[in-house]
């Protein structure tokens, strides 16, 4: 069987070696895992021509939300989020999960505690898209912030953070890629000094393992949690819808 990642970066991609480790462990050795990188979107319907031996794959950054408009099929959880990360060929189908849910909602609920009953969600693509869809299953509220100026409800711009929304919002998520390896000197423009022991601090970046953004949480008393967990086991839920005849 084969499988891969599409997306526009793939270098440092977690996948690949995941699946590869896996694939050995199991002793499974017809099957095999590729990076498949794309300029843009557009190049999809070329790729999955020219790729007709393959039987799933995932999406990463920045496809989530465009790869929909070529799939045959969504999932329930898919189609209300709007994004997709994993997909699965069934004859010829393209049919599109959301396995990020399953992951973040999984890696972060054993930190969450009473302080954290509103989050702040530092970007808007399709990875914040399931990170909203799984807290608000759990019961947090959840406003978004965007360094966009034209402002959507629930969003906030960069420039509005102030101390009464950091004492308001007691866990914060960056769904964006900054800080990711190698632009490790990067981090979301927030202001960190009015973070406190009290927060919950979770980057979906894994790679550097602490991030410039998850340093700066701590020093101030934070927990901090990143990404790693959540792609393991998103990892593992695309393994099942892969191989284990999950019907939408």
């Amino acid at each position: 069987m084969h499988f891969g990642l599409i997306g526009k970066s793939l270098e440092h991609s977690f996948s690949k070696s995941y699946f590869e480790t896996k694939f050995k462990s199991l002793h499974l050795n017809d099957h095999t895992y590729t990076n498949f990188p794309l300029n843009d979107i557009q190049d999809f319907l070329p790729f999955i021509k020219t790729n007709l031996q393959l039987n799933g794959f995932n999406v990463t950054i920045p496809y989530k939300e465009s790869i929909i408009l070529f799939l045959n099929e969504l999932s329930e959880e898919a189609k209300e989020i709007g994004a997709v990360n994993c997909i699965k060929i069934n004859d010829g189908k393209l049919i599109g999960y959301n396995t990020d849910v399953y992951g973040f909602s999984q890696s972060i609920k054993p930190f969450l505690d009473a302080n954290h009953e509103r989050a702040l969600i530092l970007g808007t693509g399709g990875a914040s898209k399931a990170v909203a869809f799984a807290l608000k299953k759990i019961g947090v509220e959840i406003c978004f912030v965007s360094s966009l100026q034209k402002q959507k409800p629930n969003t906030f711009h960069y420039s509005e953070i102030n101390s009464a929304v950091m004492n308001a919002f007691k866990c914060i998520v960056n769904t964006t890629p900054l800080g990711t390896f190698p632009n490790i000197d990067e981090c979301p423009n927030i202001p960190y000094e009015f973070i406190s022991p009290e927060h919950l601090i979770y980057d979906l970046v894994y790679n550097p393992e602490q991030t410039l953004f998850l340093k700066k949480a701590k020093e101030h008393g934070a927990i901090i949690v990143n990404g790693l967990s959540m792609l393991q086991l998103q990892a593992e839920k695309s393994w099942e819808i892969w191989t284990g005849g999950i019907k939408i």
